[in-house]
């Protein structure tokens, strides 16, 4: 007699026998798991002996059903020892590069998880979070693996939680957010290296058998060479509107390794996670620990899309307050570096309201009284202002601000210490130093502690010190110049704890301070190289690029950024690098967080005028830089004019900006350049904007069907003496 057991009655019965401790019982049939976006679906299944595998990672199907049929059309053989776990575990049936590799409390290192049950919650009408819990069938260790999906943006993040409840403490080997299988002919890996003032450089190869990874081992968030983002096309390299890509950004502002290894049936696996570099993590009975999220997108029409679709999230979900509005701002570092006093900052206040940005941000040396900060040598720690410089106080700042009716914002970089400081005399256990070998310096200067709940505490103090002895403070400029030498923290007992806590006790000042202040404009800045994170991000209004702001360089570093993180995120700022000529630096400056950081005073009448008219076009076009969608139409790397195009979101109003990247003879726009994302069936103007005070324009303008402006194009005649140029496009 044949009995049917309800799936859910199934899972239970299995449930039960997994935390008993007691042979799994067969599954009658295979429990999928579906997980679904707009466009994509991630699809896991549990075989009979209640392992999970991922099946499918491609186009969503119609039919759910049919996912079931998935496996034995992808004929994937279980005897490969599980190439396709959902989370590969080390020292039991797997061969491969494992996700989870753990010492048991009884120092035994295998580990073999099991399918227990899933769930799948709808957060909102966007947003759905699948959990599928897994446990080892002879240890009482658990994983449950999180699929936070946003069906609209056709984004995911995956993260997972891990616990136990053995005799005692166990160590935690590796421990990755997310195991993504990927099944194609071939694989092309677009990732990026960097240091200073060279961030961004993009490298693409085709992946072979073995393993390929992306890390770094530099402890904190400026990651210095590689930042924590890529992609992968498949089967063949994408281009901006076609071919199929994977995006990933792993959201942690520390060490991070991401494994890419291509197994022996030509299967695609990555692994993305905390570095284990120096980190096995030791894990109490009955405490959770919970993974960075790794955030994908898949797209099947190029790089463009998966772009767009990410940008959106991260407005929509990530960046603070990414539908709002940015202040445009200037600043003083450039023009005064650490030399300045009261009556020079007044006058670049006025310079401030002249010019008619929002903002004047107030950058390093303001601090320091037994160890003045005139250079980087010293009073790095002490956040007291300096008396011979600021007598009044921060106070007078923000008083003459109010009067010339602007914001102020001030520079800091809390995580930090000079030896020569202080803070370092009072509190040397404060430091990341090894106790018994000479100290080691990056720009003159050492980490704190943030595994240290008195670092931390001491860190939040100086951030909110500032707002609430100064009400009127409207923006902090956030830094961090120095990685981890000789890691070594006084206060962890373990020091295999370290890399992680600390990243962890940042977070926790970083959540303290949103919490208060939830909106406030902060700039998230770094030392060169990686510089930014979602990890960081989701506490910030913008990040630093790079200190390397030679416009042409900044084109290329921008354009690369692009990928992976909305425009209105990108701080910006036009200075005195390189030999561009004005307009061409506040140009490439507006294709993002428009900023400056020049000396106003020794601008010429028409360059003042140019960068006051700039400022109010700027503004005028702020809705779709902000908040639009990004269409990149000639790359910078294979032109000799680089353009690229945002558009709002009601295909209304679009803004073309448009660089000659390459400065031999006769290079230029020979071609119209096709425009992207209007619609094909409105009417719109072209006009070229932001002209510099006696210019004229020699473009084609007029009136022109949305089909004309993406069929044919324009030209927007970049050439020598034209090397910028500003398009406008507006519906009629």
């Amino acid at each position: 007699m044949n009995i049917a057991i309800p799936r859910k009655l199934l899972s239970a019965i299995l449930c039960a026998f997994l935390f008993a401790g007691l042979p799994v019982i067969a599954l009658a049939q295979p429990v999928v798991i579906p997980i679904e976006t707009r466009t994509n679906a991630l699809v896991l299944q549990v075989s009979s002996e209640g392992y999970v595998y991922s099946v499918y990672f491609g186009k969503k199907l119609a039919d759910k059903n049919e996912y079931a049929s998935v496996e034995k059309a992808f004929r994937l053989d279980r005897t490969t020892a599980g190439y396709n776990y959902a989370y590969t575990p080390a020292g039991a049936r797997n061969l491969l590069e494992p996700a989870i590799a753990v010492t048991h409390a009884d120092g035994n290192k295998s580990l073999d998880l099991k399918y227990v049950n899933f769930t799948t919650t709808k957060l909102s009408d966007d947003v759905s979070l699948t959990s599928v819990n897994l446990k080892d069938s002879v240890y009482d260790f658990e994983v449950t693996l999180n699929y936070q999906t946003y069906f609209n943006e056709d984004v995911t993040e995956q993260w997972s939680v891990i616990r136990h409840h053995e005799k005692s403490d166990v160590v935690l080997q590796k421990y990755a957010s997310a195991n993504l299988y990927l099944q194609a002919n071939s694989y092309w890996l677009r990732h990026y290296h960097g240091e200073w003032a060279q961030e961004m450089r993009p490298e693409e190869e085709q992946l072979d058998h073995g393993i390929k990874t992306l890390d770094t081992k530099l402890g904190t968030r400026a990651d210095l060479f590689q930042p924590p983002v890529f992609m992968v096309s498949l089967n063949r390299t994408s281009t901006e509107d076609d071919g199929e890509v994977l995006y990933g950004n792993l959201e942690w502002s520390g060490n991070y390794r991401i494994d890419l290894e291509e197994d022996p049936t030509n299967g695609l696996r990555v692994i993305a996670g905390i570095n284990n570099y120096q980190a096995d993590y030791l894990l109490k009975p009955g405490v959770e620990f919970t993974t960075p999220k790794f955030v994908y997108t898949l797209s099947h029409n190029g790089k463009g899309e998966a772009s767009r679709d990410l940008q959106t999230w991260a407005r929509k979900y990530k960046i603070v307050d990414g539908d709002g509005p940015r202040l445009t701002l200037l600043n003083n570092w450039e023009s005064t570096y650490f030399n300045f006093d009261e009556q020079k900052l007044a006058g670049i206040l006025q310079d401030t309201k002249t010019l008619g940005v929002d903002l004047f941000l107030l950058d390093d040396g303001w601090f320091g009284n037994k160890y003045p900060r005139n250079n980087d040598h010293e009073g790095l720690g002490d956040w007291q202002p300096n008396t011979a410089k600021l007598p009044d106080d921060i106070a007078f700042l923000t008083k003459q601000a109010s009067q010339d009716d602007v914001k102020f914002g001030i520079w800091v970089e809390p995580e930090m210490v000079n030896p020569k400081s202080e803070l370092y005399e009072k509190h040397p256990d404060w430091v990341v130093k090894q106790p018994q070998r000479p100290e080691y310096y990056m720009r003159n200067q050492l980490v704190l502690d943030l595994s240290n709940p008195k670092v931390q505490e001491f860190v939040f103090n100086v951030v909110d010190g500032l707002f609430t002895k100064n009400s009127d403070l409207a923006y902090i400029k956030w830094d961090c110049n120095s990685i981890i030498y000789n890691a070594y923290s006084a206060y962890e007992r373990h020091q295999g704890n370290f890399y992680t806590d600390y990243v962890l006790g940042l977070y926790k000042v970083l959540d303290r301070l949103r919490a208060k202040y939830p909106k406030t404009p902060m700039m998230l800045c770094s030392g060169g190289g990686g510089r930014v994170d979602y990890g960081a991000l989701k506490y910030f209004t913008e990040y630093w690029p790079s200190d390397n702001t030679e416009p042409i360089e900044r084109i290329f570093i921008q354009w690369e950024y692009s990928y992976f993180y909305p425009a209105l995120a990108s701080s910006n700022h036009v200075t005195d690098w390189g030999k561009e000529p004005l307009k061409f630096r506040v140009d490439v400056a507006m294709m993002g967080k428009l900023g400056f950081d020049i000396v106003i005073g020794k601008l010429k009448p028409d360059e003042l005028t140019f960068c006051q008219q700039a400022v109010k076009t700027y503004k005028e076009f702020s809705e779709p830089i902000w908040h639009g969608d990004q269409y990149r139409l000639q790359d910078p790397w294979s032109n000799d004019v680089a353009s690229l195009m945002y558009v709002d979101s009601t295909k209304s109003t679009a803004i073309m900006f448009s660089y000659l990247v390459n400065n031999r003879y006769a290079t230029g726009s020979k071609l119209p350049i096709r425009l992207k994302g209007l619609n094909p069936d409105k009417n719109y103007s072209v006009s070229e904007v932001n002209l510099f005070p006696g210019a004229k324009s020699t473009i084609a303008g007029g009136v022109f069907s949305g089909t004309f402006l993406m069929t044919v194009g324009i030209n927007p005649d970049v050439r020598e003496g034209r090397t910028s140029v500003l398009v406008a496009v507006k519906e009629q």
